[in-house]
């Protein structure tokens, strides 16, 4: 079932596309051409092939809708690395404590990276 779904998904995105590519432009796209449109033009009816579009639109939504709820119910309750068959990353011990750059700052600076100030010596 779900094999049927995204081939009529991918059926209507093709669909679409042709549909929008087949339209004509209203002179105003990305500001080129003329057409004086503005707030004072009106648009014209929507035609055939845009009534098409938006049928095609909203069946492309709805199949998504559809897909999104079948990989929903495949992906119930189980992590990728169960399906994976890999073993979770190991996180340290909660007695070493963690210390961001640790190895990687000069002795210097210490374990804080130097925020804390220099003490004054007497």
């Amino acid at each position: 079932m779900e094999n049927v779904v995204l081939i009529v998904h991918l059926i209507l995105a093709l669909g679409i596309i042709v549909a929008v590519l087949l339209q004509r432009s209203e002179g105003g796209g990305l500001g080129i051409g003329g057409g004086g449109g503005g707030a004072a033009s009106s648009r014209p009816a929507l035609g055939g092939l845009g009534k098409v579009t938006w049928v095609l639109g909203i069946a492309f939504i709805i199949t998504s809708l559809t897909l999104t709820v079948f990989a929903a119910e495949r992906a119930a309750g189980v992590s990728i690395l169960d399906r994976l068959g890999v073993d979770a990353p190991l996180r340290p011990s909660p007695e070493a404590p963690v210390v961001p750059g640790g190895d990687l700052l000069p002795p210097s600076l210490g374990t804080d990276g130097g925020l804390t100030p220099p003490r004054a010596e007497d």
